[in-house]
């Protein structure tokens, strides 16, 4: 059977193969990446379908690179209660009248839970939409709105989302395309900052929102046992994050032969992907570059501070060991924690080189001591720290 002949799902949103379906996500590059297996069942189903995200204007660069699956980019100006991007309200009147001059078939909310999302896409003024909604509000219109399973793992809710929709949708593999460039310019880098794929340990210690750092002191202790140890040491991070890697790189203690090379605002998104996948192990905070290292098959040592670690933690915990430190206020919704960062504060830095260690031992590496300096735990007794088994 060719695919024009392929029967249409069994669900009410499909009741006519779609010409035009429309995505609302905006959302940064790791809600991005965990979305991928969805939208790989979707243009899976309707191959000839035109597939635009809804999104924000950074996603340019994720819509070229997994074009295979989107068509087509289109900007949402932003709302109140997005913290996302600063909302453009006097831009809203004209998306909207752009959005319902395109009469897509099929509008899908897939921005979270839906408590201010339904609504912006109910005014795309597509002909049957379907998504995510609050547990309240989906149970009035059932069949239609899946209410929001607030216990799955991110790429999980939206392969349930495409299920509940009649599609078939189990595989949960991560990926992330890379071009020849990508690689070529990340082998460049490496040669020019001397670093050896087979003994490269990149350190991101940053993240977009504070509450979401673990202390740049901890990271400059394990950088400065790793690169101790032989290991060749790279900082990465966005431009302006150089701040950041510098003050790491002051902080640690290394050989005048053993620096620590600062890549910060030196890589691409496809490029630092590249070193990813090239160097043996990453140490990051849970951000997006977590979900990259996931999507090439890196591996890596996560420190979750205040983010919900059931939700975000790499599914393939065998690759990836993410570190938490439980606390009542998880997950945190502050730009900077007002309370001393006790999440960040009860994962120490010797916990963290164990784990790194374990995870360099794996590949074939001979285990090395934990330095005393190391060690930064919290008190005894505030607070455990827990190794995700998600």
């Amino acid at each position: 059977m060719n695919a024009a002949a392929r029967p249409l799902p069994d669900h009410p949103v499909w009741r006519s193969a779609p010409r035009s379906i429309a995505v609302f996500r905006a959302l940064q590059l790791g809600d991005l990446l965990c979305a991928v297996p969805a939208l790989r069942a979707l243009r899976r189903a309707f191959p000839h379908a035109h597939i635009a995200l809804v999104g924000l204007q950074g996603a340019a660069g994720f819509v070229q690179r997994y074009g295979r699956y989107i068509d087509e980019l289109i900007v949402f100006p932003g709302l109140p209660g997005m913290p996302e991007q600063s909302p453009r309200e006097q831009d809203l009147p004209a998306f909207y009248r752009a959005m319902r001059t395109r009469r897509f078939d099929v509008a899908l909310q897939m921005h979270g839970s839906g408590e201010l999302s339904r609504d912006v896409v109910r005014r795309f003024g597509a002909a049957r939409i379907a998504g995510f909604a609050p547990r309240t509000a989906g149970a009035r219109e059932p069949g239609w709105w899946l209410p929001w399973p607030d216990s799955l793992p991110e790429p999980l809710r939206y392969l349930a989302l495409m299920r509940f929709l009649g599609l078939p949708a189990d595989d949960a593999a991560p990926e992330f395309p890379l071009a020849r460039q990508d690689e070529r310019q990340a082998r460049r880098i490496m040669d020019e900052a001397g670093l050896r794929p087979g003994r490269t340990v990149l350190v991101h210690p940053g993240a977009r929102l504070p509450s979401r750092r673990w202390p740049v002191e901890r990271y400059a202790l394990v950088a400065q046992a790793l690169a101790r140890q032989g290991y060749d040491v790279a900082l990465t991070g966005a431009a302006d994050e150089r701040p950041l890697t510098a003050r790491l790189a002051a902080l640690a203690d290394v050989p005048a032969d053993a620096p620590l090379r600062d890549l910060a605002g030196r890589t691409s998104l496809g490029e630092l992907a590249a070193l990813l996948r090239a160097s043996r192990l990453l140490v990051c905070n849970d951000t997006g570059v977590s979900h990259v290292a996931a999507a090439v098959g890196a591996r890596s040592v996560v420190v979750a501070s205040g983010s919900d670690v059931r939700r975000w933690a790499p599914l393939d915990a065998a690759r990836h060991t993410v570190l938490w430190c439980d606390a009542s206020c998880r997950p945190c919704s502050h730009h900077e924690c007002p309370i001393g960062h006790p999440c960040a504060l009860g994962v120490g830095t010797a916990q963290v080189l164990r784990c790194a260690q374990e995870a360099l031992v794996q590949q074939g590496e001979p285990p090395c001591p934990i330095p005393a300096a190391a060690s930064c735990a919290s008190s005894p007794g505030t607070y455990t720290a827990t190794i995700s088994t998600i």
